[in-house]
């Protein structure tokens, strides 16, 4: 299990200052971790929504839909945002994840007019209540809704401004082809200083949001993520579509994604919660630094120990399920 690092108190003061920026004004840092999966040809979007979880189909270009992708027995093999544009789709995900689905994805691909092509390009993350303010200063578009994308022009290079998914504060994506920085991206990368990823981290804690490879594993099942926004029940068949439509007639699982406050010693990653000495779940992510001087986790747990408020331990303290998660699991 991977222990909290423990850092020094100008790296500490600089993350929660930087987390403090996200949440109140804006920070930025460069999408270095974000590999992307281009799909062309004229049987992709049919093919494509025979694969994911969510509908393929039903976008539009300059739309976007998160999805996971699944094995037979309906187990989560990696995750994506899809992006539509006029002649192709891409597939935005970890940099770790786009060989393995490129080779999941391929082996699917029988008499149909489809090629998967890795693509390199340079972004910048860009969060907070006034990150539209700092769009508009460099004279960039500013989409509307989540998972929208625009597109402009910065003298002779082409800018894909995304709105990404962020229930605390706004998240939008700046990508230009790899090789290009356009001049005006200076005054975003020289008035402000970068924000460190670990206060981007800390953010994706409060948005409850989970990581394939840190909190989903490839033995998940999509109802137990708690991530419906990934799901489609109208969209016709997919891989993996029996096992979560016989979960759907069922009416729920067993076990569930959640967001913890924890009491206590810090645990590290992979830390069991207990009820009555008895595992009923695992903690997946720890905060590094504390948010608002609390401590915060995220996790699988039993619904049954959520709905019925059972204590939950961990070695070292006690973990009280925050309210989203009680919300969603009620």
């Amino acid at each position: 299990m991977q222990q909290i690092q423990e850092l020094d108190a100008e790296t500490t003061a600089r993350i929660s200052e930087g987390l403090h920026a996200l949440r109140t004004a804006a920070g930025w840092m460069p999408l270095v971790d974000t590999g992307w999966i281009a799909v062309t040809g004229d049987d992709r979007v049919r093919w494509l929504n025979g694969m994911v979880t969510n509908s393929v189909q039903a976008l539009q270009p300059g739309n976007g839909a998160y999805t996971f992708l699944l094995s037979a027995q309906g187990r989560i093999q990696g995750d994506c945002t899809v992006w539509a544009e006029a002649d192709r789709l891409l597939l935005e995900t970890d940099r770790s994840q786009v060989e393995p689905l490129m080779t999941l994805l391929d082996k699917f691909i029988i008499m149909d007019d489809v090629e998967l092509t890795p693509l390199e390009r340079v972004g910048y993350a860009l969060a907070g209540p006034a990150a539209d303010v700092v769009l508009q200063g460099l004279r960039l578009p500013v989409p509307g809704e989540d998972l929208r994308s625009v597109y402009a022009q910065m003298e002779a290079t082409s800018v894909t401004v995304l709105r990404g998914f962020c229930p605390v504060v706004p998240r939008y994506e700046v990508w230009l082809p790899k090789g290009q920085i356009a001049d005006d991206l200076g005054p975003m990368l020289a008035s402000e200083s970068e924000t460190p990823a670990a206060s981007f981290e800390l953010l994706r804690v409060l948005e409850e949001r989970p990581v394939f490879g840190v909190d989903l594993k490839d033995r998940d099942l999509p109802q137990e993520t708690a991530q419906m926004r990934a799901l489609h029940f109208n969209k016709g068949c997919y891989l993996g579509q029996e096992i979560v439509e016989r979960i759907r007639s069922r009416g729920q699982v067993h076990r569930t994604f959640a967001a913890f406050k924890l009491h206590g010693g810090t645990p590290p990653a992979g830390a069991e919660l207990m009820v009555e000495g008895k595992t009923v779940g695992t903690l997946t992510t720890i905060a590094a630094e504390l948010i608002e001087g609390e401590r915060l986790a995220l996790g699988f747990v039993r619904r049954e120990a959520l709905v019925r408020g059972q204590p939950l331990t961990y070695d070292g303290g006690t973990a009280e399920a925050r309210g989203r998660s009680i919300a969603s699991n009620q």
